[in-house]
């Protein structure tokens, strides 16, 4: 019996976890899960009889001796190789890209420079960030039953290096940059400050305005109109 092991906490992620699970019942395949990186490091000094490891919407640090020792796959929101990093999704609407998409490799030490077995493009222009988590879950779903396929099979993975030449990268984003100050009015246009903003939608710390008062003005979605 295949043994994946899924390492996930936010929501949408746990909506592709419970995809997998669902698709694969009854079938001879065992799915352990871990919300944290206790549980995850517990159950590793306790097995070895592992066919994968899955990271979806995983935010920490894999050691090298984990990913030289288990095929350990990770979904990156993204067309890598451009976007590696934080808040890669954020950093995308706010830059005003009309597609995006989702990548799913197999991690190395490197940071999202792994080669990519899955990817698939979608529409990003026009949505806010739940819209875009919608894609993402409907995607990623696909190209992790199509690799847990392939592994209850004993296909061999395919894996494409992704091009150095063509990487960006990018920090996460901190809560006070979610903060639109008077000159972005003058500095950008309607439809960059909605981009800005329905990128910051919750769970994320959403975008504000800091008032004469001190206070802040908390701004939970934008529609523009040319």
């Amino acid at each position: 019996m295949k043994n994946i092991l899924i390492c996930s906490y936010r929501e949408w992620a746990l909506e592709i976890n419970h995809n997998l699970i669902t698709e694969f019942e009854n079938k001879n395949i065992s799915f352990n899960t871990f919300k944290t990186n206790k549980e995850f490091n517990n159950y590793l000094k306790k097995s070895t009889n592992i066919s994968a490891i899955l990271f979806i919407g995983w935010s920490d640090i894999i050691p090298k001796e984990i990913t030289d020792n288990f095929l350990c796959v990770c979904l990156h929101p993204s067309l890598l190789p451009k976007y590696r990093g934080g808040s890669p999704i954020q950093h995308q609407m706010i830059s005003g890209e009309n597609t995006s998409g989702i990548s799913i490799f197999r991690m190395n030490e490197g940071l999202d420079k792994g080669p990519i077995y899955f990817q698939k493009e979608f529409k990003l222009k026009g949505k806010d960030i739940n819209q875009v988590f919608e894609s993402i879950v409907e995607i990623g779903s696909e190209g992790f039953i199509k690799l847990i396929n392939e592994i209850i099979a004993d296909k061999p993975l395919k894996f494409i290096e992704q091009n150095e030449q063509d990487a960006t990268y990018f920090k996460r984003r901190t809560p006070e940059e979610s903060e639109i100050q008077i000159e972005d009015f003058d500095n950008f246009t309607a439809e960059e400050l909605s981009n800005k903003i329905n990128s910051l939608l919750d769970p994320y710390p959403n975008a504000f305005i800091v008032c004469k008062d001190g206070s802040k003005l908390f701004i939970k979605g934008s529609k523009h109109e040319n």
